[in-house]
């Protein structure tokens, strides 16, 4: 099930790129849309319809915008990506930049990620300097160039509309949308938001086919996938596997025994019981965000679950009404059970219906997603606390 795809070694800066502006911008999408990748952030959008919807709002300037705001807890694929393969999804932003009509783009960063800005702008300068970046790239009346906007430490400006905002100058909150940054984006301008991960692909998809992408994972989930495991094994790290694989082979990969909970897509993801280790990662089944929190038997999962409530209620913008007042409720919850205290059936079955609530009335996907360690972790309580 492992295959070295984006970290592999036989990648060539140029390659791709030099294939692509050769070509009209239409050929890109359309290879990208056969191809059949999706989003490599977790919503799953398809990326190369994403693409087309951007190059078809011809009304003046649009934007290309890397999404390197890996906040998300247990996750860390993207770090490599940026340091250890920076050129591979720097020739992605570029070719999508060609594919969609953009003359400009950013790299959002994560704050915590500041100790390797001085390499990426190096990095960048280096490519102007050999006319991959700049003007007329390649001598084929092209115009491509990036700069480096930085996050200040808030995890909401992971979601594309409230990391947009943070761009513009503003505090960092989610747009309502409609209009999606597709239509409306940075500066209200047409924007292409996707992950340093996704990008990552696009080189070797140009480089290799569609058809060869497709070889792996399933038929709705193509291709490969970066997973940061983490947490009570003998082998963290990050891991490349097909779609598709189950959650066990992962545990297999990494030696971990003795599991009593893996918690799936960070900490607004799923908390994955024992029963259920034979289940696929793929987008229609466990969410392939990348994140994989391990945790052994002698874990309290309350315990995990307090830590889990109280980043959530630390980071929530306070915007919307059902994630403001939702959270602490649920954490107020937790504290009781932590501190054995009795809780009537009736006020569980009331913040079940809070969950739900918060999943379809919050404003952004924090909100729609944080009380999911709450509704997992209490409903598996009788196989997590064995």
């Amino acid at each position: 099930m492992q295959r070295k795809f984006i970290l592999s070694n036989d990648y060539i800066f140029g390659e791709a790129l030099n294939k692509v502006l050769s070509e009209q911008p239409q050929d890109l999408i359309n290879l990208i849309k056969k191809s059949g990748l999706r989003g490599r952030g977790g919503a799953g959008f398809p990326t190369g319809l994403k693409l087309e919807l951007v190059s078809k709002n011809d009304v003046g300037a649009k934007y290309v915008v890397c999404n390197a705001d890996e906040g998300e807890p247990g996750s860390f694929k993207d770090r490599e990506l940026l340091f250890n393969h920076t050129e591979k999804f720097i020739e992605g932003m570029i070719a999508s930049g060609y594919a969609v009509g953009s003359s400009k783009g950013f790299i959002y960063l994560r704050a915590e990620y500041k100790w390797m800005l001085k390499k990426l702008l190096k990095k960048i300068e280096q490519l102007r300097e050999k006319n991959y970046l700049g003007k007329n790239i390649l001598n084929k009346n092209f115009d491509f160039d990036i700069e480096i906007r930085c996050n200040a430490g808030a995890y909401i400006c992971g979601e594309e509309s409230s990391l947009i905002e943070s761009m513009e100058g503003k505090r960092g909150e989610p747009r309502n949308r409609p209009p999606f940054p597709v239509e409306h984006g940075y500066i209200n301008s047409p924007t292409l938001v996707d992950n340093v991960e996704t990008f990552a692909n696009l080189p070797y998809i140009v480089k290799y086919g569609d058809e060869e992408f497709k070889k792996y994972g399933t038929e709705k989930s193509p291709g490969t996938k970066l997973f940061s495991i983490s947490g009570d094994c003998p082998k963290p790290g990050i891991y490349e596997f097909e779609l598709g694989c189950t959650l066990s082979d992962l545990l297999e990969t990494c030696d971990a025994t003795d599991v009593k909970a893996v918690q799936v897509g960070g900490a607004a993801g799923i908390t994955v019981a024992p029963k259920d280790f034979n289940t696929s990662i793929c987008y229609s089944e466990l969410p392939p965000e990348g994140s994989i929190i391990i945790f052994n038997k002698s874990r309290n999962m309350f315990e995990v679950l307090k830590n889990f409530t109280d980043f959530f209620k630390e980071e929530s913008c306070g915007l919307c009404t059902p994630c403001r007042e939702g959270v602490p409720k649920i954490a107020d919850a937790v504290d009781k059970i932590l501190n054995k205290e009795s809780i009537p059936d009736s006020q569980i079955d009331l913040l079940m219906e809070l969950a739900d609530v918060m999943k379809v009335a919050s404003k952004c996907g924090l909100g729609q997603t944080a009380s999911n360690p709450f509704v997992y972790i209490y409903k598996n309580r009788g196989i997590l606390d064995e």
